[in-house]
């Protein structure tokens, strides 16, 4: 016992020995004094030290005892209340307990998803009430199934190797699967499987129905393919509608040619023959551009970059204009800085760009000048082009400089009647520049002129070095033989009509029949050929000629002469073994620089 409760003890056992002293004292009067009345025996001293000595054991023990029992019954009380408090505890987490069992209860019996635990040994260990909704069984049937009984066999094999796969505690996989119902009919099931990572190895399986989500995933995949089909059919309408055009266009044009040549015709002739000519030229420049944006609007524009110089193309695309404008009275000027490096961009699509702008500058400008100016910016090893072509035609009102790169916009009705056009220059242009990540804009002032730009950048390069081809103009006295193979007369009329004052010895097939037999049974320096034909097209007859020269070591140049100018048919003209390809509407110089060219110039077979 520490002294601090011995002192305690005293301190309650004091009160305690005086009482019973006193008590002592006063029974020892009393009885000796008032009853006995003997005061000789009255000795209040030896009474207080007999008390003395037995209260103070007495007290002591007695306020031990006291403290004992204060501590148990402090003790008891804490107990007590420890024990309220935990059946109060108790109560509350029992509260709790039910309400979340009554909310998971409330949960399992109303999700739209069904919810399943599997032991390791492959059995149902629990599973919604919503297996009802999705299946048709009810929860007792459903729990009374064997696990292969709703899915076909190769699904009930996949997902088993689904399962297997899993890790404890791994991502959950899915998978989907067409699953029977009770009334016979067939739902998609998406489910999802995971382990659950405490070591128990309980599988966790959710699953939905998704009858709905593959029916429009069914519907957006044969929309898919119905667009496909509508975009195949858009493709071989505009692969035939420019067949169709260009190919009387080819006579139109090329007879205009041949006629405008000739020294035959008096001044109102030849002027009347130029008309058609111009009317001609701008029917086939509204034919290409609307193929051109076709294509680019089924996302068929691929580039394909190769070192170019720019000062060049500028000077090309110049001279391309030179001539209408010299019509009109006015210059073409080409400011391009000495020092232009060459680049790896499509530089024939930037010309077409390029092309683009000086045309609407020479259309819409009756007086002054037009200027191409070309800036390039190096950083490192690239650089930006920047290419404006300016002019001093009528401008562009503020309001229609926004949409003035919009297809089939032009500023006004009024301009659309005026100068004509189908406004898709522009469009094409755009395209073109966004597909190379670069800027195009405008600046005009109406009335005063229009600033067309572009900006793109690209690697710096080198041109390769290139060996010349001296091609000789046609010979009277050369002697080219060629055969013609075309199916329209008056197409075969023209090529004769532009070759035959050069000296060139033309026979024709009017089919690839015809033309493969012509080869078998002659020889000839060059052949012309058309693609589509009766009989047998040019493709086939092309590959039949090449089959037949296989064994001389040698072939004859062939060049397509067709209207099917799409990048994948000139492809297809390549890769059935022809040599070149001119593109009707055909042009007379072109004719003429492509046969002497290849005239005379056999090759390996």
């Amino acid at each position: 016992m520490n002294p601090a409760a011995i002192r305690v003890r005293i301190l309650r056992a004091v009160p305690a020995v005086c009482l019973i002293v006193g008590v002592a004292m006063a029974m020892d009067y009393i009885v000796t004094i008032l009853l006995l009345n003997e005061p000789a025996a009255y000795v209040p001293i030896a009474t207080l030290v007999i008390s003395t000595i037995i209260a103070v054991p007495l007290a002591y023990w007695l306020a031990g005892q006291r403290l004992r029992l204060e501590t148990m019954h402090a003790e008891l009380k804490a107990s007590l209340d420890a024990k309220q408090d935990a059946i109060e505890d108790a109560e509350v987490a029992l509260a709790k307990y039910r309400e979340v069992d009554r909310l998971y209860r409330l949960l399992g019996d109303n999700l739209t998803d069904h919810v399943a635990l599997w032991s390791p040994l492959g059995e149902r260990l629990y599973s919604s009430p919503s297996i009802e909704r999705i299946t048709g069984y009810t929860l007792e049937e459903f729990m009374a199934l064997p696990p292969a009984a709703l899915v076909g066999e190769a699904d009930f094999r996949r997902v088993q190797g689904i399962i297997r796969s899993l890790e404890p505690g791994g991502e959950p996989v899915s998978a989907d699967y067409e699953s029977l119902c009770k009334d016979g009919s067939r739902i998609w099931v998406e489910s999802t499987y995971s382990l659950l990572g405490d070591g128990s190895g309980i599988l966790l399986v959710t699953s939905r129905d998704i009858t709905e989500r593959k029916r429009l995933e069914l519907d957006i995949a044969k929309a898919l393919q119905m667009a496909e089909a509508a975009s195949a059919a858009k493709s071989d309408f505009l692969a035939n509608m420019t067949h169709e055009l260009r190919t009387p266009l080819t006579a139109i044009i090329g007879f205009a040619e041949v006629l405008r040549r000739s020294r035959n015709l008096n001044k109102t002739a030849a002027r009347q023959v130029g008309h058609i000519l111009d009317a001609s030229n701008t029917l086939l420049s509204v034919v290409n551009d609307v193929l051109d944006f076709s294509r680019l609007e089924a996302g068929g524009l691929e580039l394909d970059p190769a070192p170019f110089d720019p000062a060049a193309m500028a000077s090309s695309c110049a001279g391309l204009v030179a001539e209408r404008a010299e019509a009109k009275g006015l210059a073409v000027e080409v400011r391009a800085p000495r020092g232009l490096k060459p680049m790896n961009l499509d530089g024939p699509r930037l010309s077409q760009v390029l092309l683009n702008f000086l045309s609407n500058a020479v259309k819409f400008t009756s007086h002054g000048a037009i200027t191409v100016a070309l800036r390039q910016t190096i950083d490192g090893d690239q650089a930006v082009l920047r290419g404006e072509v300016t002019d001093t035609g009528i401008g562009i009102a503020p309001e229609h400089r926004e949409n003035i790169f919009d297809r089939f916009s032009q500023a006004d009705a009024a301009v659309s009647r005026r100068f004509g056009g189908t406004g898709l220059g522009l469009a094409i242009s755009r395209r073109i520049i966004e597909r190379m990540d670069g800027r195009i804009g405008v600046d005009s002032v109406e009335g005063q002129g229009s600033t067309f730009w572009f900006e793109v950048r690209g690697p710096l390069a080198d041109l390769p070095t290139q060996e010349a081809v001296e091609t000789s103009p046609l010979d009277a006295d050369a002697g080219v033989r060629l055969l013609l193979v075309e199916d329209n007369a008056v197409n075969r009329e023209l090529i004769c009509a532009i070759l035959e004052p050069f000296g060139v010895a033309i026979e024709t097939a009017n089919d690839g029949v015809a033309g493969v037999e012509a080869m078998r049974q002659g020889h000839y320096d060059l052949v012309l050929m058309d693609v589509q034909m009766p009989m047998m097209d040019g493709l086939t007859a092309t590959r039949e000629i090449r089959a037949m020269e296989g064994a001389r070591g040698a072939s004859t140049p062939i060049i397509a002469m067709t209207a099917n100018v799409l990048p994948e048919q000139v492809a297809n003209c390549m890769a059935a073994g022809m040599d070149d390809h001119l593109g009707k509407p055909i042009s007379p110089a072109k004719l003429l620089e492509a046969v002497a060219r290849w005239s005379g110039r056999s090759h390996a077979a």
